[in-house]
């Protein structure tokens, strides 16, 4: 039976209450990577070591039914550890394929910047065009297929930063914040009450969407209507972004595309059928701010991107 728009949204919506059942806060994250599998876009986490990344996105995977894998990036993992490599088969005398990890559904790529560009480049490379290529041949990947790739901000020695193009691929950077006093009050009752993070099912955590919804959900925020003063708002926006004095590299047009569709997104799991200006302030940090970047002075000065995207969004006219 196929799902109509409105029963995936509802299950869509149920996800939040399913993964507060192992992971605690963490509203905002787990609404962006809905939206990213929306757009199928690929979502970049940044956060320090210990607030539940891996958790979240092994949450996140069981309530919609998907397949997760993770890999740990460090500086000798070769391009094949993750997209897979020809064996030899002794017993039939030929080669044969052994997939990597990117065969799945939801990628968790932890610490990406640990890993060497040779090896970035083939994670993004497979983020882009969807499919694996092994001596001329072609095997896509499953649907949908997202990554979600982890940085850890306080700690660069031993890492590959990754260039500005490739961080352009991602469709959305997510903060994962320390909790509050409380949420971490109950996080501390949850393990002291024997909950075990490897262990979801005991947890109580059960799939609520299905690859249908997710198939439903898409083809719905297709048919969200954005009217011509908004994708004129759009386009003011990432301009406006290319001319501030505070940035020296603003955001492109891949930049304003992944803009029109994570509004979309967020639009039609709001209940409407069209944007407004409010849908595009709402998504327009976690989607632009990895695609700018400050000038050195004003880095020193300790002014932060968001800061310059809220002013921008402060300065742009919104459309009535």
């Amino acid at each position: 039976m196929t799902a109509g728009p409105d029963e995936a949204r509802a299950a869509l919506h149920r996800l939040r209450a399913e993964v507060a059942k192992a992971v605690v806060g963490q509203d905002s994250v787990v609404t962006g990577l809905v939206i990213a599998l929306l757009c199928r876009g690929h979502v970049l986490l940044e956060g320090v070591p210990g607030v539940a990344k891996t958790l979240l996105i092994r949450t996140v995977a069981t309530a919609l039914e998907l397949d997760s894998k993770r890999v740990q990036f460090t500086p000798d993992l070769m391009p094949g550890d993750v997209t897979g490599s020809l064996i030899f088969d002794p017993h039939t005398a030929a080669f044969t394929f052994r997939e990597g990890p990117v065969f799945t559904n939801l990628l968790l790529a932890d610490e990406i910047n640990r890993t060497p560009p040779k090896t970035q480049s083939a994670l993004l490379e497979v983020m882009e065009e969807r499919q694996v290529s092994v001596e001329g041949g072609r095997r896509p990947l499953p649907d949908p297929f997202i990554v979600a790739a982890t940085q850890n901000p306080v700690e660069y020695e031993g890492t590959y930063p990754l260039p500005e193009a490739q961080l352009d691929r991602f469709l959305l950077k997510l903060t994962v914040p320390l909790p509050t006093r409380e949420e971490e009050l109950g996080v501390l009752r949850a393990h002291h009450a024997g909950f075990d993070p490897r262990d979801l099912a005991a947890a109580g955590v059960r799939p609520v969407a299905s690859a249908a919804d997710l198939a439903a959900a898409r083809a719905a925020v297709g048919q969200v209507h954005v009217a011509e003063p908004l994708l004129g708002y759009l386009v003011d926006l990432c301009r406006a972004t290319r001319t501030t004095p505070a940035l020296e590299l603003g955001a492109s047009p891949r930049g304003a595309t992944a803009l029109l569709n994570t509004a979309k997104a967020w639009a039609w799991l709001a209940g409407r059928d069209h944007v407004v200006p409010d849908d595009v302030k709402a998504v327009a940090r976690p989607t632009l701010r990895h695609r700018l970047r400050l000038r050195p002075e004003v880095e020193l000065d300790g002014v932060g991107v968001d800061s310059v995207l809220d002013a921008v969004l402060a300065t742009v006219p919104t459309p009535r």
